[in-house]
């Protein structure tokens, strides 16, 4: 059976981690998550995706030990370039990603998390980066683009995870939901999402990712320019015409 399932659901595809016992990330697994993302982004039939874990036990524990454990000094540039590519293809993958986390996402796990947009989880949930326990780093690159620097200090120095309800005060975390409605919630916001003008999600979520880290008024220019290209497209005047005909707009991607 596949480490990864991918599944399409109408207007939004859902990809699922599939390695028991706690779904830990072999190079092959990063490489993979990464070509199934960057073909998503290439799909004009899919407008929104759901990223989950399969199992009770974790969403994703990390890396697997076991394997880092036997790597060859001279493969570690390689082995983290696959990394890096697949943190970025969620990232800038051009539709919306949602995490749906059921457990633990830990290390590599919680920086999964982290490349998503928005992220639902069960109270089972919590997330960590406990690198420093088996003597390395990573993960606050991603993670400080959302939680306070003292808490992601804290959850890097200490290596102790946080929990779902400190993770949503924090602003991490969307929403809290029962674990056996968490597949629901998430696909139930990913449907509202993929109903929206394709166009507008992809351009909106390319302008969210380039102003991320520009001045404000330099961002807020660019920003501009992306609703100016969508003004003039079939998908706005569609939905213009269905604001003023009180109906749901039928757009074509164009």
């Amino acid at each position: 059976m596949s480490d990864l399932l991918v599944e399409t659901r109408g207007k939004v595809v859902c990809v699922t981690l599939n390695r028991a016992p706690v779904n830990a990330l072999t190079i092959a697994l990063y490489a993979q998550i990464a070509d199934v993302f960057e073909e998503i982004g290439k799909r004009t039939d899919v407008h929104c995706a759901v990223f989950g874990a399969s199992g009770a036990k974790a969403f994703c524990a990390g890396l697997d030990l076991n394997e880092f454990m036997a790597a060859k000094v001279e493969d570690d540039e390689a082995r983290a370039a696959v990394v890096r590519r697949t943190f970025a293809a969620i990232r800038h993958c051009a539709i919306p990603v949602i995490a749906a986390v059921n457990g633990p996402a830990l290390g590599a796990g919680c920086v999964l998390t982290s490349v998503c947009d928005i992220r639902v989880a069960s109270p089972n949930a919590t997330f960590g980066l406990p690198e420093i326990n088996v003597g390395r780093c990573g993960g606050t690159a991603h993670m400080g683009r959302h939680v306070p620097q003292g808490l992601l200090r804290r959850m890097f120095f200490t290596g102790q995870p946080i929990g779902a309800e400190e993770a949503r005060q924090a602003g991490f975390v969307d929403r809290i939901v029962p674990l056996t409605e968490l597949a629901g919630e998430a696909m139930a916001l990913a449907e509202i999402i993929a109903a929206k003008s394709p166009l507008g999600l992809r351009m909106g979520k390319e302008a969210l990712n380039r102003v991320e880290f520009m001045p404000v008024e330099e961002g807020y220019a660019l920003e501009q320019s992306f609703s100016t290209r969508l003004l003039h497209t079939e998908d706005a005047r569609e939905a213009t015409r269905a604001a003023i005909e009180k109906r749901q707009p039928v757009f074509k991607g164009r």
